[in-house]
């Protein structure tokens, strides 16, 4: 791996079908070990049901709150500062409980691949 800056590019945001708004900030077969995303949540807007095969998740909540749904365990509230950590294979959501979009970054490792994704709902 070499070094590298990269810049942030606000236009390369898209929607993913697991419903939120993704921004690749860092995912490179350069870097294999780990991605880093920027995730958007509209208010009153709920993720899909999804799990990853293979990759552990990392949510750092950067801006507004939410609910979030983990596995089998109590849905909880996160706010500005908060980490969720979700295991490989562990299905999640997360709700945007706010009235301002819930941003935060998806920290995967290894870095995240479309193929490992799996949605749990239609």
């Amino acid at each position: 791996m070499n070094s590298d800056v990269k810049k942030y590019q606000p236009d390369m945001e898209y929607f993913f079908e697991e419903g939120c708004f993704i921004n690749e900030l860092s995912n490179s077969s350069d870097d294999p070990e780990v991605s880093v995303a920027r995730a958007r949540v509209e208010p009153g807007k709920t993720t899909k049901w999804h799990a990853l095969k293979g990759i552990t998740e990392r949510y750092l909540i950067l801006e507004g709150e939410g609910l979030a749904e983990i596995g089998e365990s109590e849905a909880q509230t996160v706010t500005e500062g908060d980490i969720l950590i979700i295991p490989t294979e562990v299905r999640q959501r997360i709700t945007n409980t706010g009235l301002v979009d819930l941003v935060f970054l998806a920290i995967c490792s290894p870095r995240f691949i479309k193929s490992a994704y799996r949605q749990l709902e239609a």
